[in-house]
């Protein structure tokens, strides 16, 4: 009985991490509770059941006027506990804030979580048309954008391609096998260059180029991208952007290493 009890809290566990992981795609829009069963695959009465403990706890709480979950004010303050170990905020910080300034167009630091990646921060640089189109705390399937394509590129092939298999399953609103292919294409591309690029693939009329952040066993950690409308993504400016983020890369591994 017992070891019934235990697996039975286990699997609660991991449907809760879940629902939050979806959550946080959302931002501060949240997401009702029919996406939430959808994009998860559970019951509708088990999602229900899920998110009132949840809320119980804090960890989640639901907008009064939509309707919508979001995550709540005890996963913040775990977030901020937790950051005291694994931010890379404020090692990268100077670094990036320096980057936005000098390109002049929104720089982005991601981070991998699973089979996701998170936006860390964000810093803006002065032009005149910014593109906003991270929240800080959102997460989107690596390989979707430049930031998490360059992780994913660069991971060993063995992991790499066990990712490139789930996501094609996991996202089906790009189309299965044809995800499939164009990110095994784009894996090779990014290898090849040494960084990322995608264009009106997230949002119509941006696109970004990223780099990955390695840490001391060359395993990809992190990684910095610059996202820009395409007017101002001509070849030139492509290629210049790759060499500026290849460069503050190895600044910030170099700044890590000696800090480790």
């Amino acid at each position: 009985m017992g070891g019934k009890a235990a697996q039975g809290d286990v699997g609660t566990i991991e449907r809760a991490v879940q629902l939050m992981k979806h959550m946080a795609t959302a931002g501060r829009r949240g997401l009702p509770l029919t996406r939430l069963a959808s994009d998860t695959g559970l019951p509708y009465s088990t999602v229900h059941r899920l998110l009132q403990r949840l809320i119980q706890q804090r960890m989640v709480v639901q907008n009064e006027s939509n309707k919508r979950y979001l995550l709540g004010p005890l996963a913040f303050e775990l977030g901020v506990a937790a950051s005291m170990s694994f931010d890379l905020r404020e090692p990268c910080r100077r670094y990036l804030l320096s980057l936005a300034e000098e390109v002049g167009d929104t720089v982005y630091l991601t981070v991998r979580s699973g089979a996701d990646a998170v936006c860390l921060d964000r810093y803006e640089g002065p032009s005149p048309v910014r593109v906003l189109t991270l929240e800080v705390g959102s997460r989107r399937p690596l390989g979707l954008g430049a930031g998490g394509l360059a992780m994913l590129a660069f991971l060993p092939e063995e992991e790499r391609e066990a990712l490139i298999a789930s996501l094609a399953t996991d996202v089906p609103a790009k189309g299965g096998s044809r995800l499939e292919i164009d990110l095994h294409k784009a894996v090779a591309r990014c290898r090849k260059d040494g960084y990322a690029f995608i264009r009106n693939q997230v949002n119509p009329g941006v696109s970004a180029v990223g780099v990955p952040l390695f840490d001391s066993l060359d395993q990809p950690i992190a990684a910095i991208s610059v996202a820009a409308i395409d007017g101002r993504m001509g070849p030139a400016r492509i290629q210049s952007l790759a060499s500026i983020l290849q460069t503050r890369a190895r600044a910030i591994r170099k700044a890590l290493n000696a800090a480790a």
